[in-house]
């Protein structure tokens, strides 16, 4: 059986209010029946709610993947946070998964395979006529979309951008909103994130500008004959939308794939998880995203700490999908140094120069000051994102030692996702 911290638990709550709930469900005199085992590894248990029937309560380990009666429509619900509270506590005994936890597992792997047998099935002559009309316009319009883009840039650095900061938004909105109209929403979301860097403080003119240069940037790659892996980059940057069926046709990658941290945010009304991975054999960085409507919950099925043996579909550039799972374990944390480090981010910007964010897996120390950072062995730092706060939970975990951390890059710096000391696993 893996073992869990409850820092990992908690990692999987959707939100703060069901992690409030679990916590006070996570008592041993409110569960019956509890036991952990078997296979797939599970831990599961009936949870007394206000009816007459407990609610019957599983969770898949090797996944994680969640089973409750209740009538939540959060994954995980609170009572599986609260059994997987109880079970990371040592509360719970090893037993025989009963005869209900055994068809809901039967259930998973029956479904699985329909639903991994209909994404491979290829499509019929028709189909691919009707897609290759559909791409021919839509190409058109990016185009379009495209040109007008330019010509908006042009006009900007023609007029100069002393008072853009009091514009507002309006200046920049129209644009988005007719980008989107041309089917190119990358190109809309990179223009809607600009017109929040005039409002960003001291030194947003060269931020602006920085800005600018990028979606020049973007917008020339896109009328360029680039090679395949570049263009297929760009055309995904610009706003193609690569439907799931296609992605999981496309040959999987086999690795044990180190889940090293997560991070949450919001866009555009979305709620947004970012899970980065880093392949055993393969060292090759992946991120698998997840997006929630307002009031539902985001995917928690990669556990912080886990490697999962696992095929894992590429879009282009760095975003998978997992198709299919072979296997999960717990792994000894292996960090590299800054250099190290920098060299991968080196050929990650040169594979696609649009890059946000980037995972990093440092050997290191959290160093204090004005400006905090990740400093290795060899005295190579990197600054940390100051609007991640200062990080005492960290330096007081590694007591100043040295200590593996997992940081998503940013061209703001460093945002420290998990630290990794003792054995145990940690989160901001």
């Amino acid at each position: 059986m893996p073992e869990w911290s409850p820092d990992q638990v908690r990692a999987l709550a959707p939100d703060a209010s069901s992690l409030q709930s679990a916590t006070k469900l996570a008592r041993v005199g409110g569960w019956s029946d509890c036991g952990s085992g078997g296979e797939p590894a599970s831990v599961w248990g009936l949870c007394q709610g206000s009816g007459k029937t407990p609610y019957q309560t599983c969770v898949d380990l090797s996944e994680p993947a969640y089973r409750c009666s209740c009538p939540s429509r959060k994954f995980p619900c609170k009572h599986a946070l609260a059994l997987m509270l109880l079970w990371s506590g040592g509360e719970v005994k090893d037993a025989d998964q009963p005869e209900w936890v055994r068809e809901w597992h039967a259930g998973r792997a029956s479904r699985s395979a329909r639903k991994t047998a209909t994404a491979t099935a290829p499509r019929t002559e028709a189909q691919e006529r009707a897609a290759a009309k559909r791409a021919a316009a839509r190409q058109e319009r990016v185009a379009s979309g495209i040109a007008e883009l330019r010509h908006w840039l042009a006009d900007q650095v023609r007029h100069g951008i002393a008072g853009m900061d009091q514009l507002g938004y309006s200046h920049f909105e129209t644009l988005a909103a007719r980008l989107i109209d041309a089917q190119a929403p990358g190109l809309a979301g990179a223009v809607q994130a600009v017109a929040a860097v005039p409002s960003s403080g001291p030194g947003w003119e060269e931020r602006l500008l920085t800005e600018f240069a990028m979606l020049h940037l973007l917008t020339t790659a896109a009328a360029l004959e680039l090679p395949d892996d570049l263009a297929a980059v760009t055309r995904v940057r610009v706003g193609q939308v690569i439907p799931t069926e296609h992605v999981l046709a496309t040959p999987p990658v086999r690795d044990v794939w180190r889940v090293i941290g997560l991070r949450d945010s919001h866009e555009d009304r979305l709620s947004v998880r970012r899970v980065w991975l880093i392949g055993a054999q393969t060292g090759r960085e992946a991120l698998v995203l997840s997006y929630a409507m307002p009031g539902q919950a985001l995917a928690s099925d990669l556990l912080v700490g886990q490697a999962i043996d696992a095929d894992l579909c590429f879009y282009p550039g760095m975003r998978a999908l997992v198709s299919q799972r072979h296997g999960a374990r717990f792994w000894d944390a292996e960090g590299v140094t800054v250099a190290e480090a920098l060299r991968r981010l080196t050929d990650g910007l040169a594979a696609d120069p649009w890059l946000q964010g980037w995972p990093m897996l440092l050997r290191g120390s959290i160093a204090p000051g004005d400006r905090w950072h990740v400093v290795d062995a060899a005295g190579d730092a990197l600054p940390l994102d100051a609007r991640c706060g200062d990080q005492w939970r960290f330096l007081a975990a590694s007591g100043g030692a040295e200590a593996i951390i997992a940081a998503e890059w940013s061209w703001a710096g460093l945002i420290p996702l998990t630290m990794f000391v003792d054995g145990e696993v940690l989160l901001p």
